[in-house]
């Protein structure tokens, strides 16, 4: 059976960063931004969905610097119940805190944490979590990559 008439669906090989396709640098204002929302849409350009040549097995995505971190918001009575958990590896070792008492402590973390947990969990989420660039206030060291404006949802 001939091809001939058909299209073809494109699959890009990591070889071929740099010839066939290059990776962006974008910026996001978290300003008023709500957490998950927000996540969605920095996951979506980390894994690469939003480009034609998007390739599961391929980390095609771009660079996404975040700023304003600290000024996301949540909606409902998060702040005070959602939880978010960690282990010490010690018998007992289960430590709990809230929003709040993370906003507080470490502003970026909320927001790693949820972009995080929508990447895949492998060695190719891991690579693609690199590109990600948090920052609590509205300074980013990046200027010289020149980043875009990241359209986010109002």
């Amino acid at each position: 059976m001939a091809t001939k008439g058909m299209q073809r669906t494109i699959v890009m090989k990591k070889e071929e960063m740099g010839k066939t396709w290059t990776r962006d640098w974008y910026l996001v204002d978290a300003k008023g931004q709500t957490l998950g929302r927000l996540a969605a849409r920095i996951a979506r350009v980390l894994m690469g969905k939003h480009k034609p040549i998007y390739t599961p097995h391929v980390d095609v995505g771009d660079y996404v610097v975040v700023v304003n971190a600290a000024h996301i918001k949540v909606t409902g009575k998060k702040l005070e119940q959602k939880k978010y958990y960690r282990h010490s590896g010690y018998p007992g070792g289960l430590k709990e805190q809230t929003l709040e008492e993370l906003l507080q402590k470490h502003p970026t973390r909320p927001l790693y944490e949820a972009v995080r947990r929508m990447l895949p969990k492998s060695t190719l989420g891991r690579r693609m979590l690199k590109k990600l660039k948090i920052y609590p206030g509205p300074e980013h060291p990046h200027q010289a990559q020149k980043p875009k404006p990241l359209e986010t949802l109002p």
